[in-house]
């Protein structure tokens, strides 16, 4: 009887040691009245982006968490097998042979993966399924790169790994094929679902992500400042549901208070799991788009609103219809902006979407030492990875520092920037002065429209205002120069204002002191001649930024400014001279006597005297075009570079002029080697003959002038069949980058997204955010069906989607 009475007082922790080495007590079959039963794992979720993707650096996965491993191995599956396509796999001694790596292997068995680290082979469901006790050998450990076992028949060394039925690989292979599939899974057996009630849960999971996408595009905020029930604003995503739910009954029945408290799917994580996953579908499209291309990558930093140090990352590429492409991927938080530590993260962004190092051709970065360093920089150290990457300094950037270089030498031209800054900011200190100005101008308008010196219409005629020059956009101090232009009329009617009715004698000094600056020859003199000159620049620089500019037309665009500004040198000065003197009779400013001896000239001996149209001239109109034409050919020197006249030799404008054959062999055999084989060269030779006699004469290439369109001709019309290596080579020197505009628009969504009031945003959640807005033309042509069995298959959810 008593020993009946014990075996009924035992429960489960009576089967368990004790954790301490004390002797076991006469209550063991007694609960610890403090201890509680473990609680429930929440569900681990990897990033299938951020895993290591080289087989040799992954740690093994029974080294991880027993509650965390399936989380790794859907991650990894999710992501696949690492399998590089290099153009030429390390050769290796094997005996007396030399035998390397094959890619065709891949496609004999697709479960193999090749570290480029090792130069080695490993088994992917041999390492997701491995555990500590099981011994796969090579294939999982250090890896295999005996390639000589490979080709060795009944022998051959991946056949002896896969073994029979019941070898290890393929009850491997087999638990990675059960581990995809989400409908055999336990608790999808357990919970077995109506097909109602899983239409519910898609439609609930759909206005979920609909929401999202409807947001994320917009930069508009998702979560609110107060989400509960009783606030009267919960927020962008949470009202926007609650519109869709009005809009439609059936949503309105699923959603918010209506749906399983278990399964609402309106949570902060959910949200931005779902934007993950659409993130990195619009990253995978992009993968798609570039295939097996090569590409250019252009790098830029700023800073975000948190003060934290943001990368991004620009892939240029040419797509199989042969148009030019930059397409935004990625923004990173760097710690430092040292060399070393841009070049790790943009090579583990790259890597871990299987855009490999060696397959780079080109790199477009700013001027900052970090960056073209020769020695240390990031241009130097991608080059000795590969050294086909070539770099190209942003030519905006080179156009940018040109034009302030010019403007900080020129004395004259500096004191008018400073005058014409210092005016601008005096009339648009204040709304009261900014009132005063659109009144006379609309007063001034009102008056040419009445004598017919304006033309009406819609659209003219519009009140504007003053434009502040930036100090890193040059445009803008064009846009300030036209502003005052247009209103140099209402700003003297303002500043002549204040002079008698400003507040205190600061002001009414400052408004005097402008007032006569305007009211000077010499200012209206710089000011119509740096509208003319920065006309011509301002094309050049809106040209620059253009994504499907390549870097010929760029060199060509340089050229034709400089031409221009050389014709404006030469034969400029009756034209500019009339129109100022024009500008200064309609507003009643003294004129100088061109034939007059001007009084500050260089030195007061008669042999130096010089008149006030020889100043205005020789030392004023020549010397500033003098100083931008010095200065455009210093920074835009790349034309004297070998590579550039030899692509000139592709070009089709004028005819095809600029072929020859020579310079195109040399083009592909000195600075593309890597590309083409020995035997191609020759196919090249070959195949530039019967271009030539082909080609230039077809109709559809007699009109075009760039490589852009050459390019896009030769796929339209298929002749990138027949001359794929000359189709081939087009696209290494459209490869190579122009400008950072692209990248520079992205910080500019960036200031959007991530903005005073969301300054906490992480960066995961930026990036993803970022690469939706910015990419939103191919974020649109995602299908959400994908994205719902895309976060199905993440883990198992609480319920069914199909």
């Amino acid at each position: 009887m008593e020993h009946q009475q014990t075996k009924k007082g035992k429960n489960l922790f009576s089967f368990f040691k004790s954790r301490d080495n004390s002797p076991s007590s006469s209550n063991v079959d007694t609960p610890v009245p403090n201890e509680q039963p473990p609680s429930k794992c929440q569900r681990i979720e990897i990033d299938s982006t951020s895993i290591q993707s080289d087989p040799a650096l992954r740690s093994p996965i029974w080294q991880y968490p027993v509650n965390q491993r399936d989380a790794f191995r859907r991650a990894y599956i999710e992501k696949g097998a690492t399998q590089p396509k290099l153009k030429e796999y390390p050769r290796s001694e094997c005996g007396k042979q030399n035998r390397r790596f094959q890619y065709s292997w891949f496609k004999q068995f697709p479960w193999l993966e090749y570290s480029i680290t090792n130069d080695a082979a490993f088994c992917f469901p041999c390492f997701v399924f491995e555990n500590e006790r099981s011994s796969r050998g090579s294939f999982t450990t250090g890896g295999f790169n005996s390639w000589k076992r490979v080709n060795n028949g009944e022998r051959c060394a991946f056949l002896m790994h896969v073994g029979g039925p019941n070898s290890l690989h393929c009850n491997a292979f087999n638990n990675m094929n059960a581990l995809k599939n989400v409908d055999q899974s336990i608790e999808r057996i357990i919970n077995v679902q109506s097909s109602e009630e899983i239409q519910k849960n898609r439609l609930r999971l759909r206005t979920t992500i609909e929401s999202i996408r409807w947001l994320v595009p917009q930069a508009c905020p998702l979560r609110g400042h107060d989400e509960s029930e009783s606030s009267k604003n919960r927020g962008n995503f949470i009202q926007l549901i609650k519109l869709m739910g009005k809009l439609r009954v059936d949503i309105d029945d699923v959603v918010l208070d209506k749906a399983p408290k278990n399964a609402k799917y309106i949570s902060p994580r959910i949200q931005k799991e779902i934007l993950h996953i659409y993130a990195n579908k619009v990253r995978n499209k992009i993968r798609e788009e570039v295939g097996d291309a090569k590409f250019s990558i252009l790098v830029d930093e700023a800073t975000d609103e948190a003060d934290s140090e943001q990368m991004a990352i620009v892939l240029r590429f040419v797509d199989i219809d042969g148009f030019l492409q930059e397409r935004f991927f990625y923004v990173v938080h760097v710690s430092n902006t040292v060399a070393a530590t841009l070049k790790e993260e943009i090579s583990n962004v790259l890597l871990s979407f299987n855009l490999q190092i060696e397959n780079i051709r080109g790199q477009g970065y700013d001027g900052a030492s970090n960056m073209r360093g020769a020695w240390n920089g990031l241009q130097a150290l991608f080059l000795n990875d590969c050294p086909y990457a070539y770099y190209v300094h942003c030519f905006a950037h080179r156009l940018q520092l040109a034009l302030v270089a010019a403007a900080q030498d020129e004395s004259s031209t500096w004191v008018f920037f400073s005058q014409l800054t210092a005016i601008v900011n005096f009339v648009g200190a204040s709304p009261k002065r900014h009132h005063q100005l659109q009144i006379a101008q609309a007063n001034e308008i009102a008056k040419n429209v009445a004598t017919g010196e304006r033309e009406t219409g819609k659209g003219v005629n519009q009140i504007g205002t003053f434009h502040r020059a930036g100090a890193t956009r040059w445009s803008s101090h064009f846009e300030s120069i036209c502003s005052l232009v247009d209103m140099y009329v209402a700003t003297c009617t303002v500043l002549e204002n204040l002079v008698d009715e400003g507040s205190t004698p600061a002001i009414r000094g400052e408004a005097q002191g402008h007032f006569r600056i305007m009211k000077t020859f010499e200012f209206v003199f710089i000011l119509h001649l740096m509208h003319k000159i920065m006309a011509l620049t301002d094309m050049l620089c809106k040209s620059l930024q253009n994504k499907s500019l390549d870097i010929l037309n760029a060199v060509n665009c340089v050229k034709t400014t400089a031409g221009l500004l050389s014709t404006l040198r030469e034969n400029g000065w009756d034209s500019h001279i009339e129109h100022v003197e024009s500008v200064c009779r309609e507003n009643d400013i003294d004129m100088p006597k061109m034939g007059a001896p001007f009084k500050g000239g260089r030195s007061s001996k008669g042999e130096d005297h010089i008149t006030f149209e020889h100043h205005y001239h020789f030392d004023v109109f020549n010397t500033i075009i003098d100083y931008q034409l010095m200065e455009l050919n210093n920074r835009f020197n790349d034309e004297a570079m070998e590579l550039l006249i030899l692509s000139s030799a592709l070009e089709p404008k004028d005819g095809f002029k600029s072929f020859k054959a020579g310079d195109i062999c040399k083009l592909a055999s000195k600075f593309y080697p890597d590309d083409f084989t020995q035997q191609e060269m020759y196919c090249l030779k070959s195949q530039l003959q019967h271009y030539e006699l082909d080609v230039p004469y077809h109709e559809k290439f007699k009109n075009m002038s760039t490589i852009s369109e050459l390019c896009r001709g030769l796929t339209e019309t298929q002749k990138s069949q027949n001359y794929y290596l000359i189709d081939r080579l087009i696209r290494l020197v459209l490869t190579l980058p122009v400008s950072t505009a692209t990248t520079e628009r992205a910080f500019s969504a960036m200031k959007l997204i991530k903005s005073s009031l969301r300054n906490k945003m992480g960066d995961e959640f930026l990036a993803d955010s970022m690469v939706v807005y910015i990419e939103r033309e191919l974020a649109e042509s995602i299908d959400t069906n994908s994205i719902i069995d895309a976060f199905e298959s993440l883990g198992n959810r609480r319920v069914l989607f199909h």
